[in-house]
């Protein structure tokens, strides 16, 4: 008898599980989860409240704009200085993508494959580089690309762009490759491929994910710095978008420009928002990369 109850016993728990895991997720966690989503998203719309204020609305704060105007997006497109610096940003941005991309896919895939002494201290050597504060290198590289004249060029950006792009880089590809079995590689071998045709016809298209992720944060890193774009500019033809924001002016001397500068910032923010909505899951799937084994 005994040993009949214990069996039911264990069906009445396993039932009382289920009915809970139906049950759904508690009210209180979806009021967290709300919670956190307004806390995030409401900087965003207030930037997007001022964008749409002008003259005397701009300094009420409402939650909503009383008089909502697009005299601000209209201002910052009529403006050359902004357009230039929209193009100047995409061909920086781009251009340190790609490259990090490219070289960043070699050296990750030495430091995943090949028999290399020491592969975790170059990988960690790699990795200390992206701990240094940018402003410790802002005055040496400003002196340099004077000297080489490399100053005031979207080259002299691309080029310390990349230095911190390209540790990010290759420890997300480091690690996806890891993942990709070497099955596949050794039979594109047999097949008689070469060492680098089994690189891009095979591990690249599966690195698909990594290379997303790698590229997407790569990109935004670039479309957002500033430091760098301020201090190595020092004409509207050259600024990319962060740094000709900071140059914005009022109407009159003591005017803050506040509606256009927020007009701006939405501008420049919903290419990237697209992005990372677009690629969401190929961002999830590279970083956790390697995170669980078996």
């Amino acid at each position: 008898m005994e040993a009949a109850s214990v069996p039911a016993a264990t069906t009445g728990r396993r039932r009382a599980k289920k009915h809970k895991a139906e049950a759904g997720t508690p009210w209180w966690m979806w009021l967290a989860v709300a919670a956190v989503t307004i806390f995030c998203l409401f900087p965003f719309y207030w930037l997007v409240n001022t964008s749409l204020k002008t003259g005397p609305d701009l300094s009420t704060a409402t939650l909503y704009p009383h008089n909502p105007t697009l005299s601000n997006y209209d201002s910052i497109f009529s403006n050359s200085a902004f357009t230039t610096a929209l193009k100047n940003s995409a061909i920086v941005a781009f251009m340190t993508t790609a490259l990090s991309l490219v070289v960043g896919s070699f050296c990750a895939y030495a430091l995943a494959r090949l028999r290399i002494r020491f592969k975790f201290l170059i990988l960690a050597t790699v990795l200390t580089i992206t701990t240094f504060p940018q402003i410790t290198i802002a005055a040496p590289i400003f002196k340099l690309w004077r000297d080489i004249g490399l100053y005031n060029t979207l080259t002299g950006l691309i080029i310390p762009y990349l230095t911190f792009a390209l540790p990010l880089s290759i420890y997300i590809l480091t690690s996806f490759f890891r993942e990709i079995p070497r099955d596949l590689e050794e039979a594109a071998l047999v097949d008689g491929a070469t060492n680098f045709q089994a690189f891009y016809k095979v591990v690249v298209p599966l690195a698909a994910p990594g290379l997303a992720t790698a590229g997407i944060l790569t990109f935004i890193a670039a479309w957002n710095e500033f430091l760098l774009a301020i201090t190595l500019t020092s004409t509207p033809a050259k600024r990319t978008v962060p740094a000709a924001i900071a140059f914005f002016t009022g109407s009159t001397q003591f005017e803050q420009p506040l509606g256009t500068i927020s007009a701006a910032s939405v501008t420049i923010s919903i290419p990237l928002i697209v992005m990372v909505l677009v690629f969401q899951k190929r961002i999830v799937a590279g970083l956790t990369a390697g995170a669980v084994k078996g």
